[in-house]
């Protein structure tokens, strides 16, 4: 396993909400917006568990460049699509202030399924992620950089953070997200396992039941790809920014890699209990960049800037060697503006002090959100 070299190859999907570009609120996808996405990109653009919702996939990119010249047209493709219908993209893990219950989910087996399945937990599903694929070949090297990695999840979320609002409220967390999605099962962080073997084990106990069809319904924030030999991060909420999509891809992808060198060497990462990282977990979401993580190491709560530092300096060598180095340093502009989640309370708080209501406020936000989505296109 430590000789074998993986090719560290990176898949982005991402979800996005659509809304009405007068009211601002979510629209469902009217019939042939995504018969002209998928005729335009076959393959890559297809229909999420609600209708107001769509989902898109990279091909396998060698690297970040690639990953952002083809992230950066399927961005285009939908928002160029829904304008046709005066709707845009926004991508962001929650709206504002629109309603759950008013959102009817898409008409497929697979999600009426869901729906049967996990009753009034899915229905409140009204949150978009994304997920980052990280070429790995073999197996059981992907059980054992999951056991590492995991770690890092709650630094990757911090980053990531783009959903403080839930149904015109200020929810306080800089990823509101994760308190809808963590009441699905088989969510959370991964459990520690010893091998492929362990996991195929585990995950037939529960399709010999029919519990589940097969792995794609385990959602841990980190796993092994149901459908691709890759480690697939859950983690992220979805960036309003191409660029910073393409940021917390390449520090995924340059952690893995940074890992597997520490192999190399005979070295690996501490692994530490589930539940001292599922704290870091919850700083994360409850905080995002603003109040620091656990260094378990040092047993101290450090500055989030001084941890971000630091994993930049260790990675260093891998970003050079995956040509992410300007991806990463893309990380401390990320920081430096408290993520999407302190841009959004920025957006309201300036719209109220313009003399803005609530609800003008709110609008505020995801006009705000609708401009950081074009920015980089």
């Amino acid at each position: 396993m430590a000789n074998s070299t993986p090719d560290f190859t990176m898949g982005i999907e991402e979800e996005y909400l659509l809304v009405d570009r007068d009211s601002l609120a979510l629209v469902e996808a009217p019939d042939g917006l995504m018969e002209a996405c998928a005729a335009e990109l076959p393959d890559q653009v297809t229909p999420e568990f609600l209708k107001c919702q769509i989902e898109i996939g990279t091909k396998v990119c060698r690297n970040v460049a690639e990953a952002r010249e083809d992230l950066k047209r399927l961005r285009a493709c939908v928002s160029k699509h829904a304008a046709r219908l005066n709707l845009a993209p926004i991508a962001a893990s929650c709206h504002p202030f629109s309603d759950w219950r008013d959102q009817a989910h898409t008409q497929k087996d697979r999600y009426n399924a869901l729906s049967s399945d996990l009753a009034g937990v899915v229905q409140r599903m009204l949150i978009c992620g994304m997920h980052v694929h990280v070429g790995i070949q073999d197996p059981d090297l992907r059980i054992d950089l999951m056991n590492q990695l995991s770690y890092f999840l709650p630094h990757l979320l911090a980053l990531s953070c783009s959903s403080p609002y839930w149904q015109g409220h200020d929810t306080g967390l800089a990823s509101y997200r994760l308190s809808v999605f963590d009441n699905l099962p088989r969510t959370g962080l991964p459990p520690r396992m010893e091998n492929f073997s362990e996991f195929e084990r585990s995950v037939g106990v529960l399709t010999d039941l029919g519990v589940i069809e097969d792995s794609s319904k385990i959602w841990w924030d980190l796993r092994p790809s149901s459908k691709f030999p890759t480690l697939e991060s859950r983690i992220c909420d979805v960036q309003p920014r191409l660029e910073h999509a393409l940021a917390l891809a390449a520090l995924t992808q340059a952690l893995t890699r940074m890992l597997w060198r520490l192999a190399q060497s005979n070295q690996r990462w501490r692994i530490y209990d589930r539940f001292l990282v599922a704290e870091n977990r919850w700083r994360a979401q409850r905080y995002g960049t603003t109040k620091g993580l656990i260094d378990f190491g040092r047993s101290k709560i450090m500055p989030f800037e001084d941890l971000l530092n630091e994993i930049i300096i260790l990675i260093a060598d891998d970003a050079e060697a995956l040509s992410s180095v300007a991806e990463i340093e893309t990380a401390s502009e990320m920081m430096a503006s408290q993520s999407s989640a302190g841009r959004q309370r920025q957006a309201y708080t300036i719209a109220r002090e313009n003399g803005g209501d609530h609800t003008d406020a709110l609008r505020a936000v995801v006009s705000h959100l609708i401009e950081e989505y074009h920015a980089d296109l």
